[in-house]
């Protein structure tokens, strides 16, 4: 039989441009689209972030039959998340991206010196990053001998590393450190091991428990979404506390959430531990009673301010049997033109400094706990927090962690190289990506040197010099 020949399109045609062809090929050489992940590959050579995550990992594999070691395995993932590559599978055609293999530190970015099928693939496929996050699932307490998965994570490691980092963080002269704590749902669309309905989020999904100091993240654990939201809140508080007194012995800590967070075993905890609280607390038929007065007040006085007004006040309260004391309680009795609107926080701060007196604390404290709230969406939305897609919950945990690490690497980018922008000190990390590491670039390799060209007309290249003169005069 005659065999036919394959065709592959060289050249594509496109509407002419008044008397002249527009034609396109893929002969342009060495391109990339992610020329920005140097200013990555600078935050992690100055923080050294990602080396401290690999001294988490123990490697089983025989180191003289590698090419790829545990810090080029999690630089590839991490910096995959940051430049937009949420799924392992994008990483077979990123592992010829010339750009991400300057990147993660491979001295040959064009992968001409390896052999075979791997010529001009510099970076690892995806069967070995998934056996990366893989090998606690597979292997139970011990690797299996001969078996593929070899890259054992240590996940208390891994959960104090993250601690650590954003506590290295804060300026030396802090004296007041506040905890953001709020669970959240990530969606389950399988059979993902530790799959329960949410009633509240009326859908399968796991409910992750996270910790914020400013924007930095401090906790991220995954959990099944049958339980209590604010599970695990003493443990965790266990864990970070010590570790921020090693550093600000005298500073002020204050544990901030929501209603969710009004339990009594976190408020012993805190009583007894030096630690401040504010949460909100679900209203009740007594807390109601108590908030009767400034009600009445804000009523009468929204007949004659366009039916809006807001009072606050303070008194002390008690469960019936689930609390061990009395405590302080905050009341804001609001009126709107749809009705009433009470709400309640409860705190152990006192009302001597103005500060925390009923207003301000709960306008100016209790309710800045919403930016924690969008840090939460910005770590799912622009770093894939949610993509649980590992049939198994350590497989999952693992890749929140790298998720996490991702965002802790663009926020230092930011907090580094873009402090002083007036358009990016507080951008999230999508603008941050779609318009300071989306960079068209030709890179040519020489004995001496690897040049990276960036595209001339790019629009943003101010602030782009502007972010590395500031990292490369940043102390790490």
């Amino acid at each position: 039989t005659r065999r036919m020949t394959e065709c592959i399109q060289q050249t594509f045609g496109f509407q002419d441009l008044g008397n002249r062809k527009v034609e396109a090929d893929f002969r342009g050489g060495n391109l990339s689209a992610d020329g920005g992940i140097l200013l990555l590959r600078e935050v992690d050579r100055s923080s050294g972030m990602i080396g401290q995550l690999a001294g988490c990992f123990t490697d089983f594999r025989d180191q003289n039959l590698i090419e790829h070691t545990v810090s080029d395995l999690l630089r590839q993932r991490v910096f995959g998340m940051a430049m937009g590559y949420e799924d392992l599978n994008d990483h077979d055609t990123l592992r010829c991206d010339p750009v991400m293999a300057l990147g993660v530190g491979k001295s040959d970015p064009l992968g001409l010196n390896r052999g075979g099928a791997n010529r001009g693939k510099p970076l690892a496929g995806k069967s070995t990053l998934n056996r990366l996050e893989l090998t606690n699932a597979k292997t139970g307490e011990g690797v299996l001998p001969g078996g593929v998965h070899k890259i054992r994570a240590d996940f208390a490691a891994i959960e104090t590393l993250l601690i650590r980092l954003a506590v290295s963080r804060l300026r030396e002269d802090t004296d007041e450190i506040v905890l953001d704590f709020d669970a959240t749902d990530s969606l389950l669309h399988g059979n993902q091991e530790g799959k329960f309905f949410h009633g509240y989020y009326d859908s399968y999904c796991y409910l992750p428990l996270y910790c914020f100091i400013g924007s930095w993240p401090v906790l991220a654990q995954l959990r099944t979404s049958n339980r209590d939201a604010c599970e695990g809140t003493v443990e965790a508080l266990e864990k970070i506390v010590p570790i921020i007194r090693e550093r600000f012995p005298e500073a002020r800590v204050i544990l901030r959430g929501d209603s969710g967070f009004a339990r009594e075993s976190i408020f012993a905890w805190c009583e007894e531990n030096g630690i401040f609280y504010v949460t909100g607390l679900a209203k009740n038929a007594v807390l109601l009673r108590h908030l009767d007065p400034a009600m009445f007040r804000a009523k009468a006085d929204a007949c004659v301010r366009g039916g809006y007004c807001t009072r606050f006040c303070e008194f002390t309260y008690s469960t019936a049997k689930s609390w061990s004391r009395t405590r302080r309680i905050i009341g804001k009795a609001q009126v709107n033109p749809k009705g009433e609107n009470p709400r309640f926080v409860v705190t152990n701060l006192t009302g001597e400094p103005p500060q925390w007196r009923p207003e301000p604390l709960y306008r100016e404290f209790y309710c800045a706990r919403g930016n924690m709230e969008n840090r939460i969406k910005e770590q799912q939305l622009d770093l894939f927090a949610d993509r649980m897609s590992c049939e198994v919950m350590s497989a999952n945990q693992l890749r929140l962690w790298l998720s996490t690490f991702a965002y802790v690497l663009m926020i230092d980018l930011r907090e580094r190289g873009l402090s002083k922008s007036k358009v990016y000190a507080k951008a999230s990390p999508a603008i941050i990506r779609t318009h300071l590491l989306k960079i068209a670039a030709v890179v040519t390799v020489s004995v001496r040197r690897v040049m990276v060209r960036w595209s001339s007309s790019f629009r943003f290249q101010a602030e782009v010099a502007a972010c590395c003169a500031r990292l490369q005069g940043a102390p790490g």
